[in-house]
Formats: structure tokens, sequence, C-alpha cells
């Protein structure tokens, strides 16, 4: 294989975080490619309005993940519209493998392939996805100020989720399929404490409902009973679990127990020149910002670790660094 043929990067994943690590490598003028086999921007595609993004009161989903594609193809950067199979680490250069039997080789990889919420699968939920329905009380609990919102599960993130609707919504009800919530002491005692907040025990929601496009009402099964009823409210917020995307994450690189990546103030892992960023990584918040901000971090470290191997490399051949 020749040098010409080797990219510096190869970026997996074309979400915020890629999209910006894509940025800043074609301004490190590193030789990169953009793999992503969905529409660009990842799971912003699917928010109708977001309201968090800095120096923008409001701006669609849809409109932010195209700015964000069009700003790195402005650049010139590299994109292909293809599933990433596998990444095989080496020693000079790594191999991602691509469905259509291809592989890529540089010196330097970005997985970028984000994570998703666990989800209910019950009529309507995929539906009103946007319309009702979040997985991110951060990203929009604003559009149900005044309203009444459920909020389904039982752990840490399900409570402290209905803590924070419970100060903008009129109503916030936590349905949990047993009699005691999983969720910390702590957070068990502020939530039953909150004059906002209603438990509704054993119970697990069997069909999210909707008028003119947005949600009205939820039917809930009683698990002991088996009896139904519809509960109206506004919104429904999921939090049964998020899962990263690690199925192409090479196995040098060490996962949590939750399957993120664990990485360093680089985003770099255990495997040199193999970097994680946004919702596959280890770390406190995931929002869009963090992600992009691990894509800035991520290229700006992998562009030096490209230019120590290459560098590397010509003294070892008393050439000149390419």
């Amino acid at each position: 294989m020749s040098k010409t043929d080797v990219y510096d990067l190869v970026i997996v994943g074309g979400g915020p975080g890629g999209l910006t690590a894509g940025i800043y490598a074609m301004r490190a003028a590193l030789k990169t490619v953009l793999v992503e086999k969905g529409p660009a921007g990842g799971q912003i595609m699917l928010s109708d309005e977001v309201e968090n993004w800095p120096g923008t009161e409001r701006i669609g989903g849809a409109e932010l993940a195209m700015n964000m594609a069009n700003h790195a193809e402005s650049y010139g950067l590299e994109t292909r519209n293809q599933e990433v199979t596998a990444v095989e680490p080496g020693l000079d250069v790594h191999t991602v493998r691509l469905d259509s039997g291809e592989s890529i080789a540089a010196y330097a990889v970005i997985l970028s392939t984000g994570g998703s919420p666990r989800q209910l699968n019950i009529p309507g939920e995929s539906e009103f996805y946007g319309k009702g329905v979040s997985y991110c009380a951060v990203c929009d609990g604003f559009f149900f100020r005044g309203k009444t919102v459920m909020v389904v599960g039982g752990g840490d993130s399900a409570v402290e989720e209905a803590l924070y609707l419970a100060k903008l919504a009129k109503r916030v009800y936590i349905v949990h399929r047993r009699d005691e919530l999983r969720a910390s002491r702590i957070l068990q005692q502020r939530a039953m404490n909150d004059r906002n907040i209603e438990i509704l025990w054993n119970s697990v929601p069997v069909e999210i409902h909707a008028e003119s496009g947005a949600v009205e009402r939820v039917t809930l099964k009683d698990t002991q009973t088996g009896e139904t009823r519809d509960m109206p409210v506004d919104g429904v917020f999921i939090f049964i679990g998020f899962q990263p995307n690690n199925t192409v994450v090479p196995a040098g690189v060490k996962l949590n127990a939750q399957g993120y990546a664990v990485t360093d103030a680089k985003c770099e892992t255990d495997i040199p020149g193999i970097f994680a960023v946004g919702d596959l990584r280890e770390k406190y918040a995931r929002q869009i910002v963090t992600a992009a901000a691990d894509g800035a971090v991520a290229a700006l470290a992998a562009a030096h670790f490209v230019e120590t191997k290459k560098a590397t490399e010509a003294d070892s051949c008393g050439l000149p660094a390419q």
C-alpha cells in the first residue's frame, strides 16, 4: 500500500462531534474522510427545534445539522455515505472497513458513532418523537412550560429529569412499573416532596395518542391488575436507559460498565491514534455543544498525533516529513 493511499484521519459518524471534527481537521490540513451511513447531523436531525446552541436562540434541528455539514464541506471535507463494519487497529496505520467491502487506511480514527436512548417500543412512540415524545428534558423541557408531562422510568436519570421538568411544567407524572423507585434515596425524597410531581406506581405506558400531530394522552396499564386507563398529558419523556453505539469500537479500547469508551482529556482511547467523541465517550453531560467540543479536541489531538507519526517515520527513513 502506497503512503499516498493512506488518509491522515477517518471520522466515523456525522453527528455534531464528527462534523466539528471534520471542520477542525480540514483547518489543520489533514487528509480526511468522514463516513456516515445516514443523513448528516445524527440525532439532531430528528429534533424539531434546538434552543441551547450558543449564539442561536432557536433553530430547527435539521437546519442546524445542514449548517454544520455545509460548514465542513466548505473546507473540502470528503464524505462517504456508507456504513462502517469494523475498525481494525494497526501498528503503522489503522484500517476502517466498509459494508461495500472496501477498506480505508489512516493514521488516526475518530469514532463519533453516538448513542441511542432505550425505547419503550409502544405505538405512538416513534411516530410522535419530537412532537411531544422526548428523551431529553434539558433539550426539550422549555417547550412544556406550564403544561402537563409524563416521565417514564424509575432510576436516577428519570427522577433527575422529573425534578428538572417540575421547575417548568405545571404537573409532572413519574410512571414506574414497580412500587418502589430505583433512584438514590435523596432523589426519591426530593421527588416525593415536590408539589408538582406525582408518582404513578405499578404502571407502564402501552400507547401514546396524539391529535393534530401533538401528544394529548397516554394509555397506562396497571402491572398488577392489568387494567388500563388514559392519562391526559402534553408530553412524554422516556428515561429507561441510554446505550452507546459501540459495535465498531475495537476490542482493545477500554469500555466502562455501561459500554462507553474511556478516553483521556484529548478524547484518545487506550489505542494510540483512535479517539472517541460525543455520546460514545464516557463523560458527564451529553449535549450537542459537548459533542461538538469533543470533536474539536479530538481533531486537534489527532493532528498532533499524525504530525508526530509522520515526523517519526521520516526520521527513520532519513527523509523530510510530508
